[in-house]
Order: structure tokens, then sequence, then C-alpha cells
């Protein structure tokens, strides 16, 4: 049994809402503030395209351990204030460390084992968060990047190339196209816009976030948390690197445990044969591997329990 309500909070003038879900058991409780992907996600971790649904199985995975979370709708989704395009990466930062602050306020709540668990972008939105001194017992990095922004998306371009339909690859050949110069030339047109919203390539895109998330090297950051991290990737991940565990682990100034979960892709399902991001659809229908849920709550379990 838990008990779920709902937690507002503001950030830079907005009002967010998510979901706390707290063990229906005597507290205070350690906690974990799910922190989600890129895109205009809802607290669940779905997109109105698709319902991935990460941060809701983790809450269902982790209070079954007796560990509260606190999941919240992004800038301009679900019941949060705001507009999503109009959002740079260090504003998701700023709210999360207000999420954060809410979180550990609640009377429900363990201050002492306040944990950030991050999937993609939301691993580096607890990084960066980490490195400003924000109380938290320790950072689950879940598909978490480990280098400049920019060399992760030339990376996904590099590697999604022989997943494309057969068309496509035709197409790009036939046409000379070189994916990876291509999407260095998008990188270059969008750093040089200035504006939060920008149109390139035919798209309405959010420059400012793309902007900085193409800046930004979580190395440093990395060096600036001295907290423990689990940091987890599985090896059919097609959008970040998995041997950017190796990265995380030489970069981090606290003790790292890493693991590569076989088969399993980016959106934390496991796919048997080639990796492929067509295979996400039929994939999110099942529920977040039970290998990724059993690491995160072995992991906080065991951090809890070193608590003096």
């Amino acid at each position: 049994m838990t008990l779920e309500r709902e937690l507002t909070f503001t950030s830079a003038g907005h009002r967010l809402v998510g979901t706390l879900t707290i063990p229906d058991d005597p507290g205070p409780h350690p906690a974990a503030l799910l922190l989600p992907g890129s895109g205009p996600l809802n607290r669940d971790g779905d997109h109105r395209r698709l319902r991935i649904g990460i941060q809701r199985d983790l809450a269902t995975a982790l209070a079954a351990a007796g560990i509260a979370t606190l999941r919240y709708d992004r800038r301009g989704v679900g019941a949060s204030s705001g507009r999503f395009l109009h959002t740079g990466f260090h504003d998701n930062v700023d709210d999360a460390q207000a999420a954060l602050a809410a979180l550990g306020a609640d009377q429900a709540v363990d201050p002492r084992a306040v944990f950030l668990v991050g999937h993609s972008e939301g691993a580096l939105t607890a990084t960066a968060l980490a490195a400003r001194g924000a109380a938290t017992a320790g950072l689950v990095l879940l598909s978490g990047a480990g280098r400049l922004g920019a060399e992760v998306l030339r990376w996904q371009a590099a590697r999604l190339l022989p997943s494309l339909p057969a068309p496509v690859r035709l197409l790009l050949r036939l046409t000379r196209t070189d994916l990876v110069a291509k999407v260095t030339r998008n990188h270059e047109k969008i750093l040089a816009t200035t504006t939060d919203v920008a149109w390139v390539g035919g798209q309405r895109l959010n420059a400012k976030w793309v902007r900085e998330f193409l800046r930004y090297d979580p190395r440093p950051d990395l060096a600036r948390a001295s907290v423990p991290i689990l940091a987890v990737t599985g090896d059919k991940d097609l959008q970040v690197d998995p041997a950017d565990l190796t990265v995380i682990t030489e970069s981090a100034g606290g003790p790292v445990e890493t693991c590569l979960l076989p088969d399993v892709t980016h959106v934390l399902r496991r796919q048997p044969g080639p990796a492929s991001l067509r295979a996400y659809r039929r994939e999110v229908r099942e529920p977040v591997d039970p290998s990724v849920t059993e690491a995160v709550v072995r992991w906080i379990t065991a951090r809890v329990a070193e608590l003096p």
C-alpha cells in the first residue's frame, strides 16, 4: 500500500505540480526526486505521443521498498505553468532545485536521506544540481551522458544511421548526405541564435535549451559532486554511449558504482536482437525492466543503511 498526494512548489515564478508517493508505514522515509529525460514530459515521464512512464514505474518500485518519491510536470506540461519551448536546460536545473527543497521539507521525508534519480537529461540535471551543493545523499544516473552535449548528439547521429529504415538510408546515400556533418551544421545554426525559440531546418525549436545542452559538459560538475553515484546504462542504448560509464567513473569526485545492463535500451526496456528506435513503441507497453528497478532499489537501500 502507498499514499499519494499532490505537491505544489514554485520556481522562477512558475507553479509546478507533482505527485508525492509515500509508503504506507510510519516515517519519516528516505526519498528520491525523480528527474525525467528531455522533452515535454509529465510527472510520469509520458510524452503526449509516447507513454514512456519511467518515473511512474520507478515510483512504484521505490515505494514498495519503503522509499518515498516526488515526480512533477515540467513547465508548460500537465498542471504546471510556464512555456515549455521557452525553458532552458539550466531552467530545468532550477526547477529541480526547487523540487528538491519541497521534497526535503515535507514531514513524511527524512531530509538526511534524499536522493536524485535522473534519466537521460534528468541524469545531467541531477549532476548539475549536485555540483551546486544540493543536499542529497547520492545520485542515480540512468542512461546518463558523460561528455559535452554536442559530442553526445554527434555520437547519436552516427549510431542511429544503421537503424534507420532502408529507404531513408538509400536516400542519404543517393544524395551523398553525411548525417553527422548535417547535424553539426544544424548545431552551428542553433548556436548562432539568441532567442528562446527559433526556426531551424523548417522546425520550431527550443533554441535556448539546445544551445545550453550543446555547451554543457557534465565532467566538471561530476568532479564537484562528492556524494556516491550509481550509473546505469543499457548496452542497447542508441542515445547515450555506454562507454560513458567509464567517463563518469573517471570524472566523479566521489565513489561510483556502474551497471551495464544487457539488452536494455535508452527507454530502460529489454530489446532482443539489433538495437532499433523503431521498437520503442512496442517496448513501452511493458514496464521498466526489473534489472533497472532492482539495481536502483538495491543501491539506494544500501546507501540508506550506511547513513549515521
